[in-house]
């Protein structure tokens, strides 16, 4: 019995030591627009499990921040709003980090598909209007680790 105790000890103690959960990955992403550049703190979906549950359940987004879905390589992809609260602009982003296409506002709850328009390496969603905020469209150029840093 004192085994296990000291192995329970031991094993909140590790946990403590680890901090608060964080998110699996997050970076910074810019995207330049005719506005300027305009940097996003993303949490990244690289997995499928990551990337079937999405932004799914929240009940908000702050500006500024979203969600990068990392494919790993191009490939033709569609979205839906199931479960998703809050409306959502979804970037599509080529393997050389400029943007194919963008769907605005996407409706929440939606079953809709929303297909990415060709091939795609990640989608990027943030908060809705945020695209025409911005000034962000299609040929813009995105920076980010999986993109390169556009130089």
């Amino acid at each position: 019995m004192r085994a296990l105790r000291w192995t329970a000890f031991i094993l909140v103690g590790f946990l403590v030591a680890l901090g608060p959960a964080r998110p699996a990955g997050q970076q910074t992403l810019e995207i330049a627009s005719k506005t300027g550049v305009h940097a996003f703190s993303v949490e990244i979906a690289e997995t499928d499990a990551e990337r079937e549950k999405g932004l799914m359940f929240r009940k908000e987004l702050p500006e500024g921040s979203g969600m990068l879905f990392d494919f790993h390589r191009e490939q033709e992809v569609g979205f839906w709003m199931q479960n998703t609260y809050i409306p959502l602009d979804m970037i599509f982003i080529r393997g050389d980090g400029h943007i194919l296409r963008i769907a605005e506002n996407a409706e929440p709850k939606s079953d809709k598909l929303i297909p990415s328009g060709g091939p795609i390496r990640a989608v990027l969603e943030v908060i809705g209007g945020t695209a025409r905020k911005f000034g962000i469209a299609p040929e813009d150029r995105v920076t980010g680790s999986i993109f390169g840093n556009g130089r």
